[in-house]
């Protein structure tokens, strides 16, 4: 069976802080994204068996720099795809600070859903069902999925038993692993937003 599951979070991009991006068209890693993951690739010490990626393309990107690396090739898995912002998509977040609705998503996870968006429950548990796959799944060692802050944050705050209101509590930087281990018991979580230093 599966024993380990790195949940990766794609590298750095020229929106990121700047804009809610979300599935927007066209985002891509710039130059430190790329070497961001290219020594990302250090935190992965055994060879994994399998590269899944989100659709976007940034978390493709990403996920083909460490499947260069270890001679696989990508899967595309849209469960494991950023969370779907609604209206919100492409907005720049300074535009979103005086937005009640925006507050209250950022406060109330659990109870509030971008406007024409997915709400955290359904993204955790898109998230939730795809890992609990790969745990039993037949395929022996390691796994990596490459995704997005939301998403990771997502299943670790399940395996956490962590509320959706406290998601701020989990950090997910970019190029950051944060490792699933998969035995007799279940999964659990093994670390949490492991980075190469800068």
């Amino acid at each position: 069976m599966v024993q380990t599951i790195h949940l990766v979070r794609h590298g750095h991009h020229a929106l990121l802080g700047q804009m809610l991006c979300g599935r927007m068209a066209g985002v891509e890693l710039d130059d430190f994204g790329c070497r961001q993951m290219a020594c990302g690739a250090e935190l992965i010490r055994h060879a994994p068996s399998a590269v899944q990626a989100s659709p976007q393309p940034r978390a493709r990107q990403s996920a083909a720099i460490l499947a260069w690396r270890f001679r696989l090739p990508v899967e595309i898995v849209p469960a494991v795809d950023e969370i779907d912002c609604g209206d919100w998509t492409g907005r720049p977040f300074a535009a979103l600070k005086n937005d009640p609705a925006w507050a209250r998503w950022n406060e109330e996870r659990a109870a509030s859903c971008p406007p024409n968006g997915e709400s955290m429950h359904i993204l955790q548990q898109r998230v939730v069902e795809h890992v609990e796959q790969l745990g039993r799944d037949r395929t022996e060692g390691t796994v990596v999925i490459v995704s997005h802050a939301e998403p990771i944050r997502a299943a670790l705050l399940h395996y956490s038993g962590t509320p959706l209101d406290n998601f701020l509590s989990i950090e997910v930087d970019p190029a950051s692993v944060s490792t699933l281990v998969v035995d007799k018991a279940g999964i659990r979580i093994a670390q949490i937003n492991q980075r190469v230093p800068a």
